[in-house]
């Protein structure tokens, strides 16, 4: 986990080019890591549930931004909300996250979220596209895809504190 943070911070302030090159990439890495992850451990209702959350995503999102004509900062065309890259990166780190639990979720959601922050930093999105993208793809998870473990915990953050919540399956 420190080496994630570690590589987050390198890379969380690149140049133009390198940012969009790199955000690029990982919109494409992180869901071929999150397929790969469930052919490695031989889950195909994972792989399948995937492909499908990914699907609705992504689907989603793009019929999102043909109702929605929202420019993107820097001018180049209407179809900024919201936030592909944002939909895919976020899409597969909570699939890691919800089906094989926090230690395969955490670094995904690093870098998804250097993702987004990367897509607003280089000006081809604003906040709400990014954030509209990344509800996209952690809710189609929350609702598609099932835990692998029997045992899952995630902290709950409260009104006045916070909690474990827990999941077992039987």
């Amino acid at each position: 986990m420190k080496r994630v943070f570690l590589i987050f911070l390198l890379l969380a302030s690149p140049a133009r080019a390198d940012s969009e090159q790199i955000a690029s990439a990982l919109r494409i890495a992180l869901p071929a890591a999150a397929a790969g992850t469930s052919l490695w451990k031989s889950d195909y209702e994972g792989l399948w549930q995937f492909g499908l959350s990914f699907a609705a995503g992504s689907a989603t999102t793009l019929a999102l931004k043909s109702a929605v004509d929202a420019d993107r900062p820097d001018g180049s065309d209407n179809d900024s909300f919201p936030s592909g890259h944002a939909t895919n990166a976020f899409s597969a780190a909570a699939f890691l996250q919800r089906r094989y639990g926090w230690a395969y979720g955490a670094p995904a959601y690093a870098l998804a979220s250097w993702t987004a922050v990367s897509r607003v930093n280089t000006n081809d999105h604003n906040w709400a596209d990014v954030l509209a993208g990344a509800a996209i793809g952690i809710a189609f998870n929350q609702w598609l895809v099932d835990p692998y473990a029997p045992v899952q915990l995630a902290p709950v953050v409260l009104e006045d504190g916070l909690m474990i919540s827990g999941v077992i399956a039987f």
